[in-house]
């Protein structure tokens, strides 16, 4: 894989760290995916291993003498984006946490080490890395006349790899408007698997989903055809990335019958590694972008806005606290439900959550939807516009 989640641990050497990661690996084999996806990074290895550009998440580990390890990386780490988990053993009410913790990670929310955390730590890595099932959304691009039956097996395939994959015979109900939940759908997804066979750019409809694809910066895996060339369209080109089929990679050799073409088990299983690499490059690129920006504005509106390891912001104003929650596609109340996020509102009342997300060509009716929630939905938890960040923030002080 050309992109990997990568895991960086840091601070002291203790044996809660594999704890932790069998706990991780385990819940990556109930989700079907492979432990490969996960590239785990110790301190030492931090200058030779870590990418800056691929998604990443550390554990930071105490010491109860108060020796602070690794201090060079974990300001480095910060100051690439990356969140870090602080783990402290002693007791809260001693303020273990500010002697364990160096002061560098005095702003980020910690946890005390207990085995019956463990499952919940591993679920902030995951969820770091939009690996639960309900946030890896796939959608297949292709052309009826020419890969039905090839879209239908990776539609399956990926399937059983826990993603929500959308193909239009089998992912829009009866009634349901074809061509706007095809639209809403697309800006809803991590990825787009787009299947280039000879004509497929001739349609006009193929081409204005790889334009869709382009304007929401949406990572493509482009599996071309034999016998066809690679081809991009205008600004699409950076954000797709081809893989050139052979005839020996279909069953039979058979690669130009809409109904009868099927890929052999080892392409899929490669196509499906590459789905999972462009979606880790692609979807923490947009989450840090849509992080960075709404920083960047709180920052010139004078606002004192921080970043926590699981990728949410907070704030206190007023002596209320906000926490903003950067999402990536259309915002859903199910977004809110998280434990981690449910835990904080419901011990602090004076506490309320703004989805912040990019409103790019998502479609009039379902801004007016997400506008209408707004109004009324229950006042603690509203979205937020790109376009409105500004002018919310001036207001909010």
């Amino acid at each position: 894989m050309e992109y990997k989640y990568q895991l960086i641990l840091l601070g002291a050497n203790v044996p809660e760290k594999e704890t932790i990661l069998s706990k991780v690996f385990e819940k990556l084999k109930d989700l079907g995916l492979p432990q490969t996806i996960i590239k785990v990074i110790e301190a030492s290895e931090v200058d030779t291993q870590y990418k800056g550009n691929q998604p990443a998440f550390g554990l930071y580990f105490g010491n109860v003498k108060g020796d602070h390890l690794n201090l060079d990386i974990t300001d480095k780490l910060l100051k690439d984006g990356t969140m870090i988990l602080p783990i402290y053993y002693g007791d809260p009410n001693d303020d273990a946490f500010s002697k364990e913790i160096p002061r560098i990670l005095s702003n980020q929310n910690g946890t005390q080490f207990k085995n019956e955390k463990i499952d919940g730590i591993a679920n902030i890595i995951l969820e770091s890395f939009e690996l639960l099932r309900n946030t890896r959304k796939v959608f297949i691009s292709y052309k009826r006349n020419e890969s039905t039956s090839v879209a239908i097996q990776l539609f399956e395939a990926l399937e059983s790899y826990s993603y929500d994959v959308f193909l239009d015979t089998h992912s829009i109900g009866m009634g349901e408007p074809f061509q706007d939940e095809l639209w809403h759908r697309m800006t809803d997804c991590d990825v787009i698997l787009l299947l280039n066979t000879p004509k497929f750019l001739e349609s006009h409809w193929c081409k204005e989903e790889f334009a869709e694809a382009s304007s929401k910066q949406i990572g493509i895996v482009q599996l071309v055809w034999p016998n066809h060339e690679i081809k991009n369209i205008d600004s699409a080109s950076h954000i797709s990335y081809p893989l050139k089929l052979n005839d020996f990679d279909f069953v039979n050799n058979i690669y130009n019958n809409k109904d009868q073409s099927k890929l052999v088990d080892g392409i899929v299983q490669e196509i499906i590694m590459k789905v999972e690499s462009v979606r880790a490059r692609n979807l923490a690129s947009r989450q840090d972008n849509l992080i960075t920006e709404f920083r960047n504005i709180a920052s010139q509106c004078g606002r004192n806005v921080i970043v926590q390891p699981e990728k949410f912001m907070t704030e206190m104003i007023n002596g209320r606290k906000i926490i903003y929650i950067p999402t990536i596609g259309v915002p859903q109340s199910a977004s809110c439900q998280s434990a981690e996020i449910r835990h904080e509102f419901d011990k602090n009342p004076n506490t309320s959550i703004r989805l912040i997300y990019d409103d790019l060509r998502i479609r009039d009716k379902w801004l007016n939807h997400l506008d209408w929630l707004n109004d009324n939905f229950r006042k603690e938890i509203k979205t937020l516009k790109k376009q409105e960040f500004k002018s919310w923030l001036e207001a909010k002080k």
